[in-house]
């Protein structure tokens, strides 16, 4: 069975056609060893980003009310950020069906946080396509449900640069420092990886499509750090 019939079943979905949930397991990588094997789930990528953050934006006004706008802001991003869909992309395991070329796979990028969140975002790209928004809303809601459903306070989803600054200052008195490690890819489909350094240590590794994302990962990293020397 191919992966991405295997993934259709798996997702309980029923496409008249495959063939753009199969080019939504593409990676660019792919294409360098296979070029006849069509396009990258680049495309696709871009559209379910957009629709991703429409559904969501739209459940968040709903469930939460009383919410201001930066509040509200402050909850997607936990949700829609490269680390909160590749939680989802995990659980659906959607890495074990993407298309790597060797080199990718052998460096470990089918289970890289903003490969994982790319390709989340090129399936529900693909689904918009063949089901409509009404579908794929209710597919999004439910596999995201998890995230909504967290008892998360406002104060726990402060920005992750915002909470490392304020660790970083009460232990060493000093802002942490983020060192760009590479910047690596063709200019739309940049990967960047950049280290959170806190009092000269660098304590996480980020990456991301922007050096802004992977810098956000990078704290996380940090902050985990921090959490787990503390507990020590």
């Amino acid at each position: 069975m191919a992966p991405a019939e295997e993934l259709a079943e798996r997702l309980g979905l029923e496409f008249t056609d495959l063939s753009l949930l199969t080019q939504a397991l593409v990676h660019s990588s792919y294409l360098h060893e296979q070029p006849s094997a069509g396009q990258s789930n680049e495309r696709l990528e871009f559209l379910g980003d957009s629709v991703i953050s429409l559904i969501i934006s739209e459940a968040l006004w709903q469930r939460f009310p009383e919410d201001d706008e930066g509040s509200l802001t402050t909850r997607r991003a936990a949700i829609v950020s490269a680390r909160g869909l590749s939680r989802i992309a995990q659980r659906l395991e959607l890495g074990s069906y993407l298309y790597l070329g060797l080199g990718a796979s052998a460096a470990g990028e089918r289970a890289r946080k903003s490969v994982l969140a790319a390709t989340f975002e090129a399936v529900t790209g693909a689904i918009y396509l063949e089901f409509g928004l009404a579908r794929t809303r209710d597919w999004l809601l439910s596999v995201a449900e998890p995230e909504f459903s967290e008892p998360h306070t406002i104060d726990a989803l402060k920005p992750a640069k915002s909470v490392l600054q304020e660790l970083s200052y009460a232990r060493t008195g000093r802002a942490p420092h983020y060192r760009l490690v590479s910047d690596e890819g063709p200019a739309h489909a940049r990967q960047y990886v950049v280290e959170a350094v806190v009092g000269g240590e660098a304590l996480g590794t980020g990456t991301g499509r922007s050096r802004r994302e992977a810098e956000t990962e990078a704290a996380h990293e940090a902050i985990l750090a921090l959490d787990h020397e503390g507990s020590d």
